[in-house]
This record gives C-alpha cells, sequence and structure tokens, in this order.
C-alpha cells in the first residue's frame, strides 16, 4: 500500500506527454474501453522510447501502478478506444 496516495488526475483519451518532468505515477483508471491499449513511458518526448511496460490492454477500472520516473511521463494509447485517467505526484 502507498504510503501517501493523493496525486494529481490527468486524463488521456489519445497518445500524449502528461508531465514533462520528474514525478511519482500512483496508479491509473480506465474510464472506459473497446480493446485498446496502453505503453507507458518515462520520458516526455516521443523521440526516445523509454517504454516502463509492455502494451497493457486493461479492463475497466483502478490499476495501482506505484513507479518513480526520472524524466516524464508519457502514455502511447493505441487500440479502438481507450480513456484512462492518470494519478501523478509531481
Amino acid at each position: 500500500m502507498l504510503e501517501n496516495n493523493f496525486g494529481t488526475a490527468i486524463n488521456a483519451s489519445a497518445s500524449a506527454a502528461l508531465v514533462a518532468r520528474p514525478c511519482q505515477m500512483l496508479g491509473f483508471y480506465v474510464n472506459s474501453t473497446n480493446a485498446g491499449t496502453i505503453v507507458i513511458h518515462d520520458s516526455p518526448s516521443t523521440g526516445t522510447n523509454n517504454a516502463i511496460t509492455g502494451t497493457i490492454t486493461p479492463a475497466i477500472g483502478w490499476r495501482e501502478f506505484p513507479v518513480s520516473l526520472s524524466t516524464g511521463l508519457r502514455v502511447v494509447i493505441a487500440g479502438t478506444a481507450l480513456d484512462i485517467t492518470v494519478f501523478v505526484k509531481l
């Protein structure tokens, strides 16, 4: 269990750089999906491939995913549709 699980909520439904500086990701909530996928990167830049996960095909609901990101947070969303809310400590 996380010691302090308060974070900032950031919504994403397409690939995007969500945080452009070091941060901590607490987890994410899948709001809706239709076979959508996500890959989480430790980099706000699309020019680097610092993937910290493989391709995740999540179901709707909460996913605890505590990780420190040294350069930022980018999500790559693919598939039919995926809407998530990521919770981070800035």
